[in-house]
């Protein structure tokens, strides 16, 4: 029972570490009103451990903070990103291609709220849920599915006991 806690711990944290490394590394295309977030890439990883749902959280929220982000953006980013890792891992079940869309959905509704009450970005909302529509399909479904095919091919070495 004991190494089940200290491996959900040990992925959590390795999760965000890479969430945020690939945020800091990415960052010129990781923000605004045109953006692909390398990093949203990881949200298919709920597919294959509960232990990302707060990886990613806090990844996404260290990476906010260390790219400069504004406040809300750092709140309400954090919790789509946490919304979408956590209806990723309730479809784990189902086709991995369904995988994908929590994250898309939730960036979609809610990152074009910030960029326009935080950054006072004047781009009509509907414009910017595109602009990040696509970003997200990009990161979580092309690159995201891509992760997920690689990854499933040593699932119980890289994930062991992961998909509780």
């Amino acid at each position: 029972m004991k190494n089940k806690s200290v491996l959900f711990l040990a992925q959590g944290a390795i999760i965000a570490a890479m969430y945020v490394a690939l945020t800091y590394i990415f960052a010129p295309i990781s923000f605004r009103e045109i953006q692909v977030r390398i990093a949203e890439a990881l949200t298919i990883l709920p597919v294959f451990t509960p232990a990302a749902i707060p990886g990613l959280f806090l990844g996404c929220l260290l990476g906010n903070i260390m790219g400069g982000a504004m406040l809300p953006d750092v709140i309400f980013g954090s919790l789509a990103t946490l919304i979408g890792a956590f209806f990723t891992w309730k479809l784990r079940k189902f086709s991995p291609w369904l995988a994908p869309l929590p994250p898309i959905l939730s960036n979609t509704l809610i990152i074009p709220f910030v960029l326009r009450y935080a950054y006072m970005i004047e781009l009509p909302i509907p414009l910017m849920m595109l602009t990040v529509c696509i970003g997200e399909i990009l990161s979580c479904g092309v690159l995201g599915m891509l992760l997920y095919f690689v990854l499933d091919k040593k699932r119980d070495v890289i994930f062991p006991q992961g998909n509780a």
